[in-house]
């Protein structure tokens, strides 16, 4: 981070408004940089040394925001679309300065764990496939017959999707099997290594079976949060934060 920056970035980076307003809140003379009246908006500051209020109120400033979204189904993992609600529509507008991202992506039928954020850099380490992050999801998946042993040696050993490529070992788990009805469901567990497009869905199909329902529980270090139920969200604590930049 700059040492300096602008005063009006500063203070719509802390909620006080666009750079408009910022600019009559100083023409009203009640923005202050160490007790005396700001004169510009855009006087050079240090928002780490400098004390910054306004109408007597400080701005705390922090550059980056970290998000845990339990994604509901029917929203797209973007900043923007033209026919689907994103994940940042679900957002309070007081984050609406920070210019969030998704981190990674989520299918539109998914749901679960997703992290938003606007340190690009943390979501470049997150995402390098070099990284091989670990995700893990929940799926109820249907076939002729039940997930089994034969499934979960496969996924170890790697399969061939659609187009050809060869998957990372994948540890599958099997928690429940309903065999009473056609076609067989069954309830799992998969932690895989990478993340293609419809990687799961598209696992499950190279082995002759349907996922119809999937929701990721965790990514690297972070779980889903059994508080959040679809649509909440909640800021990472410090030890989350911490366990996610140290990568472990």
């Amino acid at each position: 981070m700059k040492k300096t920056q602008r005063l009006d970035k500063i203070l719509a980076h802390t909620g006080f408004g666009t750079r408009s307003e910022i600019k009559n809140l100083v023409k009203r003379g009640i923005v202050e940089v160490n007790g005396k009246i700001a004169k510009d908006s855009g006087l050079q500051v240090n928002p780490e040394i400098d004390r910054i209020t306004v109408d007597g109120e400080s701005a705390l400033f922090r550059e980056f925001v970290y998000l845990m979204l339990n994604k509901p189904q029917g929203v797209v993992s973007a900043t923007e679309d033209t026919r689907d609600r994103t994940v940042l529509d679900l957002l309070d507008e007081s984050y609406g300065h920070f210019d969030m991202f998704p981190v990674g992506r989520l299918d539109k039928d998914t749901e679960g764990l997703l992290l938003l954020s606007n340190d690009g850099k943390l979501a470049h380490n997150l995402l390098s496939p070099k990284k091989h992050v670990p995700k893990t999801y929940f799926a109820i998946v249907e076939g002729p017959e039940a997930v089994g042993d034969g499934d979960a040696a496969a996924f170890r050993q790697g399969v061939t999707l659609d187009d050809g490529y060869v998957t990372m070992p994948a540890e599958l788990k099997v928690l429940k099997t309903e065999e009473t009805n056609t076609p067989v469901r069954s309830e799992i567990e998969l932690t895989i290594m990478e993340g293609k497009f419809h990687q799961v869905k598209r696992m499950f199909q190279a082995v002759g079976k349907k996922v119809v329902f999937l929701k990721r529980l965790t990514m690297g270090p972070l779980t889903l949060d059994p508080g959040l139920t679809a649509g909440q969200y909640r800021e990472l604590t410090e030890t989350e934060l911490e366990a996610l930049k140290e990568g472990r």
